[in-house]
């Protein structure tokens, strides 16, 4: 799995490549660290080139969402593909993130 990180505006974005699963979910969680040491409040999740995300990525993102939201920010996710969807959609993490089809929309809902 690769993360970059870039920023547009006061948003801060996360874009993750691969797989995202148990060994990889530690560097996640450092992303976010780093992240919300920064002091960022609001930060875009860009899904798409995650190709799949276990429980382990679930419990990453939603721990990260419990500290952005405990801290006064916001995390939005853009770009799912249809597997990571699905995962989504069954996981019930449909109705904990908001999630948007593309960058631009996500950044400009926020």
């Amino acid at each position: 799995m690769e993360i970059s990180q870039e920023k547009q505006g006061d948003v801060q974005i996360l874009a993750i490549k691969g797989r995202l699963d148990v060994t990889t979910t530690p560097d996640l969680e450092a992303a976010f660290a780093a992240l919300y040491q920064a002091n960022a409040d609001k930060i875009l999740v860009d899904c798409s080139e995650l190709e799949y995300i276990s429980s382990a990525g679930l419990r990453a993102l939603l721990t990260a969402a419990k500290t952005s939201k405990k801290n006064g920010g916001k995390i939005v996710l853009c770009s799912l593909n249809e597997n990571v969807s699905q995962i989504f959609e069954i996981s019930g993490f449909t109705s904990i993130f908001e999630i948007f089809g593309s960058r631009a929309a996500a950044i400009g809902a926020m």
